[in-house]
């Protein structure tokens, strides 16, 4: 079961680093990003926002991954 939850872990973590900043450089290009004066909007905040949290959860996937895989939790 541990390889299972290792690898899951890993893959999700790596997955959401990859696919969350490109899909940040496509929020930040739309034009409803931006206001009239350059300003963010409420959209570009929100899903800046969003993406960040998922960058963390990714993170600490990836860190719970490797810990379960060391086994240094127990």
């Amino acid at each position: 079961m541990i390889p299972v939850l290792v690898t899951l872990l890993l893959l999700n973590g790596v997955f959401n680093l990859v696919v969350w900043p490109a899909f940040y450089r496509r929020v930040a290009r739309d034009p409803r990003a931006r206001d009239g004066n350059g300003r963010a909007t409420r959209f570009l905040i929100v899903h800046t926002v969003l993406i960040a949290v998922a960058l963390v959860l990714a993170v600490v996937s990836i860190l719970a991954g490797v810990i379960a895989a060391t086994g240094a939790w127990s």
